[in-house]
């Protein structure tokens, strides 16, 4: 592979790096947006992450 292939590959990679942030960054900004409505609006926000931890379960054998 020559050097001008490799610094095309480079800025191809660099250039796909930078579309793949760019998305996700508009992701986050709708994802936020949503929420500051939601939360203006005295809605709930829908999340798309993690669930909330559960209570955790009460162990059987202590009772014994």
């Amino acid at each position: 592979m020559g050097e001008s292939q490799r610094r095309r590959k480079s800025r191809d990679q660099s250039a796909q790096r930078q579309e793949r942030a760019a998305a996700k960054l508009r992701e986050n900004l709708l994802r936020r947006k949503n929420q500051a409505r939601a939360r203006r609006a005295g809605d709930a926000d829908e999340t798309d992450g993690l669930p909330a931890a559960k209570a955790p379960v009460p162990d059987q054998d202590a009772d014994k």
